[in-house]
């Protein structure tokens, strides 16, 4: 695992949303701002992310729009109140990128790397070796893993994988662990 007080602006932060910032149970989707809530710690967390690294993006598939289980103005609302609050708190993300497609084989559908390779478009300042992706479940490490970035799985509702592990180099509960891990 990396030494986490290495950490500084030089380096980038991919998070997975559902699951990881938010309650996710697995097979539904959160598609109103009333059904979003935040873990426990995280805002506290993403403060802390702020202070630390030079840039902090969302990747998250959103598979909900092209099911028509919400609408992608629903999910820009979601998103809009979810800033609102990190950011009231401190907290700070640079941009969410969000993949709506259906196919696993849309190039911007994690595992695959689309969503990381549009951030290094956006951003030509990330080094994906000074990248850290923390998601909860292996298509999260699988995509961290192909950009070449360290991964970490947040147990929250998933197994965790067994370690060692060639997608994950590290497991935690929560984004709240790691942050105090950054802090200490």
């Amino acid at each position: 695992m990396i030494d986490l007080k290495t950490i500084d602006k030089s380096w980038t932060l991919f998070l997975d949303r559902d699951g990881v910032i938010n309650h996710e149970t697995v097979g539904l989707y959160i598609t109103r701002w009333e059904d979003f809530k935040f873990y426990d710690g995280v805002l506290s967390a993403l403060k802390v992310f702020a202070e630390k690294f030079g840039r902090i993006f969302i990747v998250t598939n959103q598979r909900g729009v092209s099911k028509g289980l919400m609408t992608e103005q629903d999910l820009k609302y979601i998103h809009l109140n979810m800033l609102g609050l990190i950011e009231a708190n401190d907290g700070r993300i640079d941009k969410i990128y969000y993949c709506i497609e259906m196919e696993s084989e849309s190039p911007n559908r994690k595992p695959n790397p689309g969503m990381g390779l549009q951030a290094k478009r956006d951003f030509p300042e990330i080094d994906f070796k000074r990248s850290l992706m923390i998601g909860n479940t292996m298509n999260d490490m699988i995509f961290g893993k192909k950009l070449g970035c360290y991964t970490f799985f947040i147990a929250s509702n998933r197994p965790a994988p067994a370690l060692p592990n060639a997608t994950t180099d590290a497991v935690f509960s929560s984004l709240k662990d790691i942050a105090e891990l950054m802090i200490q």
